[in-house]
């Protein structure tokens, strides 16, 4: 995965004199011309141009909104050597939630009918384990009992 640098710049306020260059735009044009080939020349590539807000004093207790010119370049970083991403927080600790609690089975109420008269549970019928569960969805959700 590619990543990138960016590199944000001032754009040049004023005209910068070059031979050749006569007029106010053509100076101004100039002055961009170097900042763009400075950094070009450094390996950055010209991404855009924004104009964003920047709020300064204004005597004692005023303050005015100005904007700035900024020039947005990158370059493309290798993977080994971007830097690893700084760690704020340690990581949080999962805690382990609390095993169900299952009753043995001869700690088990009888739970139907289908008892021998000995007063066990005939051995083809499975335990079940939800014996007052409600049948309605919204009643097993809320305490957490599965249906069968």
């Amino acid at each position: 995965m590619t990543t990138y640098a960016y590199k944000v710049v001032p754009a040049p306020t004023k005209g910068q004199r070059a031979k050749g260059v006569k007029t106010r735009e053509g100076r101004f044009a100039n002055a961009l011309e170097v900042v763009m080939n400075e950094l070009g020349a450094q390996g950055w590539e010209y991404q855009r141009t924004d104009t964003l807000p920047c709020e300064e004093r204004a005597g004692l207790t005023g303050r005015t909104t100005t904007f700035q010119n900024m020039l947005v370049f990158r370059r493309a970083i290798e993977a080994e050597a971007a830097p690893a991403p700084r760690e704020l927080d340690p990581a949080p600790v999962a805690l382990a939630a609390p095993a169900p609690a299952i009753a043995k089975p001869e700690e088990r109420a009888p739970e139907d009918a289908t008892e021998t008269e000995s007063g066990s549970a005939a051995q083809d019928d499975p335990p079940k384990d939800n014996v007052n569960a409600d049948p309605t969805p919204e009643k097993q959700q809320s305490t957490g009992v599965a249906a069968e």
